[in-house]
């Protein structure tokens, strides 16, 4: 295992390697998935309720591109206060 990559587990076939970006841009979809999930809505929904491109959402759910800093503090807020953050929005 090197600084910035895990090393996949010779003996076992089905893993392999991966980076510290990439377990990271995993975690950052995750929450914001669970979040949308929680909050029972579809993508297009809260894309639409938190003034979020839903391009981008997906993009940021399916962890095509990493969601920014400021994207998980909002997202955390949303969790928090769905109703008062979609209110400030809206």
């Amino acid at each position: 295992m090197t600084n910035d990559r895990f090393a996949a587990d010779p003996t076992d076939p089905a893993d392999f390697d991966v980076t510290v970006e990439a377990l990271d841009r995993a975690q950052r979809a995750r929450l914001i998935r669970r979040t949308r999930t929680g909050l029972g809505v579809s993508q297009s929904e809260f894309a639409s309720r938190f003034c979020v491109p839903v391009g981008t959402l997906r993009d940021w759910e399916q962890a095509r591109a990493t969601a920014p800093d400021f994207a998980v503090a909002y997202v955390r807020v949303i969790a928090q206060h769905p109703e008062m953050v979609a209110k400030a929005v809206a």
